[in-house]
């Protein structure tokens, strides 16, 4: 772990904010698409850089800003990570979004996101707060090869269900789903259900596979050799190197997931997800949400 002083945090898209305090993972999950050399990480990946001025930049940004939007974070380094616990930059960007009664959007497959589920309570009843969760294995023992350091997908289902309890929306992310692997429908049957059990708004999947490229595709080639052995060999047969690698059961699978979404009012399509991930209060009252 190292500290700098960034020159800027907030970049804004599509009338949505997004911001990384952290940039690094210690999760080590073995098919993160941030370890990616497109990404120019100039230090190791878990060397986690830590833009200590964060809550300071911030507040500059959103102070000067004058119309209210959605603050997203997560999308490159999950938030949540085992440093967060000691320096506590997110609940302090949290904060800030608070004060200026802007939206929170957080992204993380960690249940230490708990620890702050007073303030995301605070900002839902200010302004629009959702929490994402990734979940891509209901397996215990396979939870812990894909994704070693971070807590087990039931764990972060009671995340899911305590943010229900709160009336905090949640969107799970179902993906990646890996070829071979966690992409059987007895995996994908079970997280559906939890998540109508939660009451998810809505969940996220981009056509049940997996991406890989230069750097990420290494690692997680490295990692099947470790715990899937032969199985490279196999990937390397069937995708060469594509960076799309849809599982052979994808059309199942997606059917699955469209019909328990549909039967559930639950959102499906990546871009509804989005929509309602990103809309301000002012504006998401008046979408059709439910048109499916």
């Amino acid at each position: 772990m190292h500290f700098v002083e960034a020159k800027g945090l907030v970049t804004v898209n599509n009338g949505y904010a997004g911001m990384n305090i952290y940039r690094g993972c210690t999760h080590g999950c073995i098919y993160c698409d941030s370890r990616s050399k497109c990404y120019n990480f100039t230090h190791a990946f878990e060397d986690i850089e830590v833009k200590q001025n964060a809550p300071v930049l911030l507040e500059k940004t959103l102070r000067s800003k004058r119309k209210k939007c959605m603050i997203m974070t997560g999308s490159m380094s999950d938030p949540y990570m085992h440093c967060e616990e000691k320096l506590r930059l997110t609940r302090q960007c949290l904060e800030v979004i608070k004060k200026y009664g802007f939206g929170a959007s957080v992204l993380t497959k960690s249940d230490r996101i708990l620890q702050d589920i007073d303030l995301l309570d605070e900002i839902n009843h200010i302004s629009k707060c959702v929490v994402q969760m990734t979940l891509t294995t209901y397996d215990d023992a396979l939870c812990q090869i894909l994704e070693p350091n971070v807590c087990n997908t039931k764990k972060r289902i009671e995340v899911l269900k305590k943010m229900q309890e709160r009336g905090i929306p949640t969107i799970v992310w179902i993906t990646p789903i890996l070829p071979f692997i966690n992409d059987t429908e007895e995996n994908i049957t079970a997280i559906l259900r939890e998540c109508v059990n939660a009451g998810v708004k809505g969940i996220i999947d981009f056509g049940m596979g997996l991406t890989l490229r230069e750097g990420d595709r290494e690692y997680y080639y490295a990692a099947l050799d470790q715990y899937f052995p032969g199985l490279k060999e196999k990937y390397i047969k069937r995708y060469g190197n594509a960076y799309n690698l849809p599982s052979p059961n994808a059309k199942q699978l997606i059917r699955l997931l469209q019909r328990t979404c549909k039967n559930n009012g639950m959102l499906y399509k990546p871009d509804d997800c989005f929509q309602y991930i990103n809309a301000f209060p002012e504006q998401y009252e008046q979408m059709n949400l439910f048109d499916l």
